[in-house]
């Protein structure tokens, strides 16, 4: 008898080694990967690092579950895309609830700006800009922008990380382009941004 549960452990165990090496060497390639969508959501390091480990955390409880292991890349990129909007949601509720007056203002209720920093603080703010009028768009448009032009994906391996047709993400980043192009026209008619 008890050489039948040895037997019977032995080839459980065995399944749960082959299991998590092909995991192992999944997360491998795709790391990276799962960073770069979580920041190009969040765009802050830490909480983009958060959100992949979060990502990577969940992927291995349920690779056991997952039917198709070729398509692990698009899986975790959706997994982590959902995570860090979530993230980025409950960022914007507490900042909302901790709303507090900015400290650093003048006398006439200014924000002090040294002269040297304008240039700069231009240049951020045109960044800061366009990645609210990113943030604006509808989840399915943002993600195919975000892996696209920020990511610098090609149309088939957007195409593939999110298991849509290449025509669906060449028609969703076109209704994207147009959307930022008419909430940015400001920055196309004044190259300086003001």
């Amino acid at each position: 008898m008890h050489g039948f549960a040895d037997r019977l452990a032995g080839s459980v165990v065995g399944v749960d080694q082959q299991l998590e090496q092909e995991f192992e060497a999944r997360l491998v390639e795709s790391s990276t990967l799962a960073f770069r969508v979580a920041y190009g959501v969040l765009r802050h390091r830490q909480d983009a690092e958060d959100v992949a480990q979060e990502a990577f955390v969940k992927a291995y409880r349920r690779f056991g579950d997952l039917r198709d292991r070729e398509r692990f890349r698009a899986w975790l990129v959706r997994m982590t895309w959902r995570l860090a909007i979530d993230r980025q949601r409950g960022d914007r509720r507490r900042a909302a609830r901790e709303a507090s007056a900015d400290h650093s203002t003048n006398h006439d209720g200014r924000r002090y700006e040294p002269p040297a920093a304008l240039e700069d603080l231009a240049a951020r703010e045109r960044a800061d800009r366009l990645w609210a009028a990113i943030d604006a768009l509808p989840d399915k448009l943002r993600v195919v922008v975000v892996l696209s032009n920020v990511e610098g994906h090609g149309i088939r391996e957007v195409a593939r990380l999110l298991d849509l047709p290449d025509g669906t993400v060449k028609s969703r980043l076109f209704l994207a382009r147009q959307r930022l192009k008419e909430q940015l026209q400001w920055m196309l008619s004044d190259p300086a941004g003001r």
